[in-house]
Parts: structure tokens; sequence; C-alpha cells
């Protein structure tokens, strides 16, 4: 407890490659959830002990299929129903996962726990420069409140960039009918 600031806690955890479940990595953190004020996020503090694999040549791949596509990638329901991911749908659900955190972290305080339940909807839109952008409807599972919430966000990812989420917010529950 840190008086008229916040709750600060220290982690030490070990993270699991989502490509690669034989590499990890140890990773210690401080997060400072700020009294009161729902409206800020976490401050957070890590450091990793070495390095998850690489990446980039799978980005590379799914880079140059999106660019190279006739119309636009519109895709629904990922996973469906069973659990399933199509394999050509896998980096874009790898793609809503890593941006989804950000919400989550944007979104987080001491009392909840979001999870990136489902794609509802993905759809590309169409750009004039090197990025690619996806408008997402994803659904969090609130595990706390066992909540299903639908959130929007737009995301932008360029595979020497990063990703960026330049748009998110929750939407009403029927929004993911």
């Amino acid at each position: 407890d840190i008086d008229d600031v916040g709750h600060k806690y220290y982690l030490e955890l070990v993270l699991e490659d989502v490509l690669d479940k034989d590499s990890t990595v140890n990773c210690t953190a401080e997060v400072l959830y700020h009294l009161g004020n729902k409206n800020i996020a976490p401050d957070v503090q890590f450091t990793l002990e070495g390095e998850l694999k690489n990446t980039e040549e799978a980005d590379n791949i799914f880079y140059s299929r999106i660019k190279s596509l006739e119309k636009e990638l519109v895709a629904e329901n990922i996973p469906d129903s069973h659990g399933n991911v199509p394999p050509e749908m896998e980096p874009v659900r790898l793609l809503a996962w890593v941006a989804s955190g950000y919400v989550i972290w944007q979104n987080s305080t001491e009392n909840t726990k979001f999870q990136l339940a489902q794609i509802k909807r993905v759809k590309q839109v169409k750009r004039s420069d090197e990025y690619l952008e996806f408008d997402y409807t994803i659904l969090l599972h609130e595990m706390v409140s066992q909540e299903i919430i639908p959130w929007q966000m737009t995301v932008l990812w360029h595979p020497q960039h990063g990703v960026q989420v330049t748009q998110d917010s929750r939407q009403p529950k029927h929004a993911s009918q």
C-alpha cells in the first residue's frame, strides 16, 4: 500500500512463447493500481531475462499474404463455437490477441481479469500506405463477473513497426449478437 497513491504489486512470472510452447523467459514486474481513479491504466514496469522467439519470418509471410489479397479480408467468429481457428486465420487471431492486451491493460483494475474470448468480426480497412488496418469487434470475458463484453478496436500493424491500437471502445451488449 502506498498512501494516497494506490497498491503496488511485485511479480515474478514465466512467460511462455505463444508460438513455441517450449520457449520461456523469466519476467519480473511492478504493477501500480491507482486509488479511486478507474480512468488511469495501471503503471507497469517489467524486465525480461532472455528473449522470445523471433517472429519476423512469419510476420512477413502474413503481411505479404494480406497485402496481396484482391479484396479486403473479412471474417467472423474466430474461434468458432467449437474452439477451432482456421490456420489462415491464426495470424489474425494473434494480432487481435496482442492488440486486446493493450485494451485490457488500459481498462484493468485490481478487481478485473479480462481475457480475449472471441473475434466476433474483423474487417480489413483499405489504406494507401504500407500499414495494414483492421477493425475488430472482439468479445472480452471478464473472469470475475463472468460478463462477456463486446469491444471495438481499430488496429494498425506493420511487421517492422509493430501493433498500434488507434481507437477502442466498449460496445453495448447487443453488439455481440
